[in-house]
């Protein structure tokens, strides 16, 4: 077992639960490598002048080292915040320098700001907090701004979305360092999924999608998630808005902002996404219920939008059960 050194970059503004999950999720590894006496990672905070910072919220936080002082770390986190826009320009260039040497970079929500301001992202793929992505994109035009995804691995940097998702991300790490067994028990202790997939959407369906602004079309929306396997086709659907199927068509991209066969396909495969991390029913009842029909048709969706099939996705994200308590 070797120690592998972990530096969280402290500055003004910065989001304390960007530090913290993280940070949480790498010091409880050492309960569950079986060596606490030589734990798996040492966490240190930096800061500019090793000075003390004030944290969005008000908390004060006081780093161990000051920035220049500090050897190259195996993982560098960029956690986000208020902050990371009026970061001192001292900040930017150290990171500049220092990060091209590190193993692994990783930011968590806004930090991916730091990372871009310093060029560190140029020709990569990356994401952030769903909010920031449109303004990301458009100031870093170099960069490939994955909007969806709750992080993103591109080589040696990764980039991830609001606080749970450095979570996630932290979590990640630890099982390509130890193994899954150990990342299943940091989930259970830190009461989180074991590990949700980093292609999972930041949002989901029914908060990404436009609730339809006129009532026929609204309800049409709520009928079709409560009815996955009833006929969602855009005549079925049309008919039930009193509409023609050309028009219902037409209105629907535009008030929901997509188009009816897309919005029910991503209702559909977020419900069977759900039922298989929530549920113990078999594929061919979820692909049912869903309204796929057939387990090959949810198969294809599953492997089109997220890369995995089903059982993987339900392997990878369901969380196992706590052990029962013992009897006394």
């Amino acid at each position: 077992m070797r120690t592998r050194t972990v530096l969280v970059v402290l500055f003004d503004g910065v989001q304390p639960l960007d530090v913290a999950g993280p940070v949480d999720v790498f010091t409880a590894a050492a309960r569950f490598t079986g060596s606490e006496s030589t734990p798996p990672y040492v966490v240190r905070t930096a800061s500019l002048g090793g000075e003390p910072v004030r944290a969005a919220g008000g908390l004060r936080l006081v780093p161990d080292l000051d920035l220049a002082d500090v050897e190259d770390p195996e993982l560098l986190l960029l956690p986000g915040g208020p902050g990371v826009g009026d970061v001192d320009s001292r900040l930017v260039a150290w990171l500049r320098e220092r990060a091209p040497r590190v193993k692994r970079v990783v930011s968590v929500c806004t930090g991916a700001y730091l990372l871009a301001e310093a060029g560190l992202l140029d020709g990569r793929r990356a994401t952030t907090h769903w909010a920031s992505c449109d303004y990301l994109a458009s100031r870093y035009p170099r960069i490939r701004i994955d909007p969806v995804p709750i992080f993103v691995r591109d080589g040696p940097i990764s980039t991830s979305a609001g606080v749970t998702a450095g979570i996630d991300l932290a979590i990640a790490l630890v099982e390509e360092d130890f193994g899954r067994a150990v990342a299943h028990e940091i989930a259970r202790l830190l009461v989180v999924y074991v590990r949700r997939p980093g292609n999972q959407a930041q949002v989901s369906v029914q908060l990404s999608a436009q609730i339809a602004r006129s009532d026929p079309l609204r309800e049409v929306q709520y009928w079709a998630a409560a009815n996955l396997a009833a006929d969602l086709s855009v005549p079925a659907m049309a008919e039930r808005a009193g509409l023609s199927p050309r028009q219902f068509a037409r209105v629907f991209a535009e008030q929901v902002g997509t188009t009816p066969g897309r919005y029910v396909d991503l209702i559909r495969l977020e419900a069977a996404q759900r039922m298989l991390t929530d549920t113990r029913d078999g594929v061919v009842r979820i692909a049912r219920q869903c309204g796929y029909g057939t387990p090959e048709a949810m198969r294809l969706a599953f492997v089109r939008e997220l890369d995995v099939s089903p059982t993987e996705y339900r392997r990878t994200f369901t969380k196992s059960p706590a052990p029962a308590p013992a009897l006394r």
